[in-house]
């Protein structure tokens, strides 16, 4: 079952390009930034891939975004991200097999998605014991880029209830 959209995708030539042909693409010249964001996001962050992809999935199960849980990016799955490893970014993450660095990041995303008052000093210090300050500055723009993203396609509409987990690679700007 599809739910109903409150903004239509653009009419006419589809681009290939999977945010351009959705909604977002009727904003066309201010998305122009945001996808060039992104792709500088998993191109050039001091943040390996793999845990990019778990803040972002982290965000889009918080969110709920049906499409932003089902995709994978292939750059984390190049650098060594597992279906396995991604099950764990569950609630209950803290209990996992995942690292101290790992559950820590996951922390930093719900600290930021639930309460971003509680990013207080305690955390900063902690983060710190296992991140740069430039790592802590691109997890925290490349989370806010996910978390606008995604909860502007959720308030849009639209979404399946659900989808099959898929690939892809970042898009080109």
């Amino acid at each position: 079952m599809t739910r109903k959209a409150r903004v239509t995708a653009p009419a006419g030539q589809k681009t290939g390009h999977v945010v351009r042909d959705s909604a977002f693409g009727l904003a066309s010249d201010l998305l122009d930034p945001v996808v060039a964001l992104t792709n500088r996001i998993w191109s050039a962050s001091s943040v390996n891939p793999a845990l990019i992809e778990m803040l972002r999935l982290r965000n889009a199960r918080t969110v709920n975004c049906t499409v932003c849980k089902a995709t994978r990016y292939e750059e984390a799955r190049r650098d060594g991200m597992t279906e396995e490893k991604l099950a764990q970014v569950a609630d209950g993450y803290q209990d996992s097999d995942l690292s101290e660095r790992e559950k820590l990041a996951l922390e930093f995303v719900d600290t930021y998605l639930k309460a971003p008052a509680g990013a207080g000093p305690e955390l900063l210090t902690r983060l710190r014991g296992h991140f740069s300050d430039r790592q802590i500055g691109d997890m925290a723009v490349a989370l806010t880029t996910f978390h606008a993203m995604s909860r502007c396609a959720v308030s849009l509409g639209g979404m399946p209830e659900s989808l099959p987990v898929f690939s892809m690679s970042v898009p080109p700007a």
